[in-house]
C-alpha cells in the first residue's frame, strides 16, 4: 500500500501534479533567503555568528530544494527518515580523516628521515 500524497493506488509511478505556481513560490523562497545569506556575509557579525546565520540559512534552502525539487515530501516518511540520516552518517564519515590532516602534512613526531638510514 502506497502512501504518498501524489501516488495512485491504481499506478504506483508518482504523479507529480503540482502547479507550477507552487514550485516558483519556492523558488522566490530559495531566492530570498540567498539575498539573506548575502546580508548575512556583509553584516557587521563576527565571523562565529557570521557563519552559524549563514550555515542555518543554508540548510533551509537545501531543504526547500530537496522536499520540492527533488520531491522528497510525497516519499514514504521512512524513506525521508533514512534519507537524512544516512547523509547525516556519509558527512560525519568524510570529517574522520580532518583530525589526521596535520600529522600527514609535516609528519608524525620524529619521522625526519635520519643521516645515513635506509628510506
Amino acid at each position: 500500500m502506497v502512501d504518498a500524497p501524489d501516488v495512485l493506488q491504481t499506478e504506483p509511478a508518482a504523479q507529480y501534479t503540482d502547479s507550477l505556481g507552487k514550485y516558483i513560490v519556492i523558488y522566490l523562497c530559495i531566492l530570498a533567503l540567498a539575498g539573506v545569506q548575502f546580508v548575512f556575509a556583509y553584516s557587521g557579525v563576527h565571523a562565529g555568528g557570521r557563519f552559524a546565520r549563514m550555515f542555518l540559512v543554508a540548510l533551509a534552502e537545501g531543504g526547500l530544494a530537496l522536499l520540492f525539487f527533488m520531491h522528497l515530501w510525497a516519499e514514504k516518511r521512512g524513506f525521508l527518515l533514512f534519507v537524512l540520516v544516512f547523509t547525516g552518517f556519509v558527512l560525519a564519515a568524510m570529517q574522520y580523516g580532518w583530525t589526521d590532516s596535520n600529522r600527514m602534512e609535516r609528519g608524525v613526531p620524529n619521522s625526519q628521515p635520519q643521516i645515513g638510514s635506509v628510506r
